[in-house]
């Protein structure tokens, strides 16, 4: 249980540190998502439901502290979807090939995004723009899925943690 709250605790400090780094690219809401690499090692270390333990606390805190409630709602649908498909990939990767569930994460994160926009504005035209957000999120993924690989990759470093 301390090692969950310790990684939320990470999860959480890296998402408020990053919300505050504007975009490198000018296109709306685009980041990193680095807090996804906390979910991503979560998942494939300790199992799914430890994932979307420290992936929930995340979202509702991060929501909190920013003060905007809305995040909770596109943060969740993107996080669930996301989330899933990080646990199913988990039983057909290796420890090699975590930087795909990061790509395929970071898509079912978008399209997640995506849906609750379309939802709660009743605007389907908003969907033009998930292409767009698919190669980013590909590229983004790639890269915070390489680091959740790195991490996972390095067993002693989290097994003297997890003590």
């Amino acid at each position: 249980m301390t090692l969950l709250a310790l990684l939320a605790a990470i999860a959480l400090t890296i998402f408020m540190i990053e919300a505050q780094i504007p975009s490198p690219v000018p296109i709306p809401g685009v980041k990193l998502g680095l807090a996804n690499i906390v979910t991503v090692f979560t998942v494939f270390v300790l199992g799914p439901k430890e994932g979307a333990a420290v992936l929930a606390v995340r979202i509702f805190l991060g929501a909190v502290f920013a003060g905007n409630f809305s995040t909770i709602l596109y943060s969740g649908a993107g996080g669930v979807c996301a989330i899933g498909v990080t646990v199913a990939l988990r039983k057909i990767l290796t420890k090699k090939q975590l930087w795909v569930a990061g790509c395929l994460g970071a898509v079912a994160h978008s399209v997640g995004q995506m849906a609750m926009a379309v939802a709660l504005t009743g605007t389907v035209s908003l969907a033009v723009y998930l292409p767009v957000m698919i190669v980013i999120s590909i590229l983004t993924g790639l890269f915070t899925g390489l680091c959740a690989q790195f991490l996972v990759n390095r067993e002693k470093l989290w097994k003297i943690i997890s003590k």
